[in-house]
């Protein structure tokens, strides 16, 4: 289900139709505006099938990082994959979701079927860190840019989920634009208690002294699939404070910057090798 994001369905459900369409796009914005959720819809509406359905589909070929990043052994696969003939549609069609997580060798690789596609072929490049592409990626690609949708959208798509009104207006908040938040909070109803308790503790850390936030992270660094989701919490609430904040310069300039803080902190932890401990009790002095 799209919530969101009109103008760039009309525009590129149009060009499906006309087949006119780019051999290669690059949907850009923030995390959990949808742009997966738009590529699925369009290849479901490309192939004529129900998009609950693609992941059986042959034609469709979906990246995604391995551990930490995407390798050049994968986008070599893809390669030989997208030069099969189609089996079922007119058009072989790959999405490489998070694409900025391509090493260098893989992007480099990628960088030939962009500058020569072969064949009835369409990609799909899905980033929130653009700025990790090569440029000579992204001179080959028609961008797509998303933006966060109005908080109306959102809310209707809530009340259609029969969520209560309250709550409804509370994830709106939290969401900030991004119908994926939503989303999730919709899939997994206790999220909205355990979001209250996360944004308990960031405030309570706030006010600690360094002795306990250094604990603090000690204790969380040692389960990295939970300092992910903590981070993503704290992330969405910062975000949606300082959207509120907007207009009131000092107070808009410190959620800045402990938003960059968290985002940066995110996106190592998740990205690269660093220390986790380390990072987050970096992140601790700026909190």
């Amino acid at each position: 289900m799209i919530i969101g994001h009109r103008k760039q369905w009309d525009f590129l459900s149009k060009a499906t139709e006309t087949t006119r369409f780019s051999h290669a796009y690059l949907f850009s914005g923030l995390e959990k505006l949808g742009k997966r959720t738009l590529a699925l819809e369009l290849i479901s509406f490309l192939f004529g099938q129900d998009v609950k359905k693609l992941n059986s589909h042959p034609d469709l070929i979906f990246i995604e990082p391995q551990t930490k990043e995407i390798k050049i052994s994968q986008i070599k696969d893809l390669i030989w994959r997208l030069s099969l003939r189609p089996s079922l549609a007119r058009t072989k069609v790959a999405i490489i979701d998070n694409a900025h997580l391509m090493n260098q060798e893989a992007q480099t690789c990628l960088l030939k079927t962009l500058e020569e596609p072969k064949g009835n072929t369409l990609l799909i490049l899905i980033t929130d860190k653009i700025q990790e592409l090569f440029p000579t990626i992204l001179s080959r690609v028609q961008a797509i840019k998303f933006y966060p949708v109005n908080d109306e959208e959102i809310k209707d798509y809530l009340k259609k989920q029969q969520i209560a009104e309250k709550d409804s207006e509370e994830i709106s908040e939290i969401s900030a634009g991004r119908p994926g938040v939503a989303v999730d909070f919709v899939k997994d109803k206790q999220k909205i208690n355990i979001f209250r308790e996360r944004i308990k503790e960031i405030e309570k850390i706030s006010k600690a002294d360094l002795t306990f936030r250094f604990q603090y992270v000690k204790d969380l660094s040692e389960n990295l699939q939970q300092t992910k989701e903590l981070l993503d919490i704290w992330t969405s609430y910062f975000r949606g404070k300082l959207i509120n904040a907007i207009g009131d310069q000092r107070p808009t300039l410190g959620l800045r910057r402990i938003l960059n803080f968290l985002q940066k902190t995110n996106f190592l932890i998740s990205s690269t090798n660093v220390n986790p401990r380390l990072a987050l009790e970096t992140l601790m002095l700026e909190i």
